[in-house]
């Protein structure tokens, strides 16, 4: 992977905006790394079935022309390890696969029509995170696998 877009529904605020900024710059030092937020619906104003599709919609109109689609999915992605997400990541950049676009759903997760879309499912594990938090957890994961694959140390 020599490339990343991060798609997120919501924008952080306060504490997780600081994380999340922190990653980015540790992470564009090897690779570039876009964030696309988009807009959150009200849940108190719509139906959950009509968020979802909403927002999913949203994430779908942005995902990158000919980037790797991985959907984050607590439920139905697949289980990993940082150092299978590390090896999985590079596996990408080997087949080709240099852009990689990562899709986080809002309260409500994603839709079917977006999960099929999705060219992988990956799962940090069974807990439910907010999903700014999320966030946060992918883009240290990036990070860590960038560390695991250049064999480098982690903390410093």
């Amino acid at each position: 992977m020599r490339r990343a877009t991060v798609l997120a529904v919501g924008s952080l605020k306060g504490w997780a905006r600081e994380g999340s900024e922190d990653y980015l710059r540790r992470l564009r030092r090897y690779f570039p790394v876009e964030v696309a937020e988009v807009a959150e619906e009200d849940l108190n104003r719509r139906t959950p079935e009509e968020v979802l599709m909403a927002e999913s919609e949203r994430l779908r109109r942005r995902l990158p022309e000919g980037a790797y689609v991985m959907a984050l999915d607590r439920e139905r992605g697949r289980p990993t390890s940082s150092t299978a997400f590390a090896e999985r990541l590079e596996r990408l950049g080997l087949e080709g696969r240099s852009h990689v676009a990562f899709v986080i759903g809002g309260a409500l997760g994603l839709d079917e029509a977006l999960l099929r879309r999705a060219d992988a499912r990956v799962s940090f594990g069974p807990i439910t995170l907010p999903h700014a938090l999320a966030r946060i957890v992918l883009l240290e994961q990036l990070f860590r696998a960038v560390k695991i694959s250049r064999g480098e140390k982690y903390h410093w």
